[in-house]
């Protein structure tokens, strides 16, 4: 038997202090890839509209936790950039619908490329059983996190309807 055999199932509080330090270093890692010229408001935003194509100014800022104005003028800058285009419903004219722009998706894919490099770097500092441990570990967050962001959407959608 290993020494890790006998250590204890770590709670999740402990797993929270470890996953948080981890995502302060990688701030630091992902700051030193970017030349970006989104904010980290302008960068979720991105992110949300790759996810949810097509949603509207207010599902964005109920997403964002922020109010209408000032997602709508995140949006004006991001439009302005040309990372995001605004489409009129058709049906109801009132209703603006919210997509990443072709420019916005290469920027994603760009900022992705490099943070990437960069995670490489501490990668292959790693002893590979580690690495090993941590791409498992990292899939059942994501899996958990995913769901968790899905159910809170359904759940928020339920509420605005």
């Amino acid at each position: 038997m290993t020494v890790t055999a006998f250590r204890h199932l770590p709670q999740p509080d402990e797993v929270a202090r470890v996953t948080s330090t981890a995502g302060e270093l990688l701030e630091v890692l992902w700051g030193r890839a970017s030349t970006a010229p989104a904010s980290a408001s302008q960068l979720r935003v991105l992110l949300i509209l790759e996810h949810h194509e097509g949603i509207n100014l207010r599902t964005l800022a109920d997403s964002l936790a922020s109010t209408p104005p000032s997602t709508s003028r995140l949006c004006d800058r991001l439009q302005a950039a040309g990372f995001v285009e605004r489409v009129v419903r058709p049906a109801d004219r009132r209703e603006v619908r919210l997509y990443l722009s072709s420019r916005g998706r290469a920027f994603l894919d760009d900022l992705r490329a490099r943070r990437e490099r960069e995670l490489q770097e501490v990668l292959t500092l790693m002893p590979a059983a580690k690495r090993a441990a941590l791409l498992e570990g990292l899939e059942a967050f994501c899996a958990a996190a995913a769901a968790q962001i899905h159910d809170d959407a359904e759940s928020s959608g339920s509420r605005t309807a």
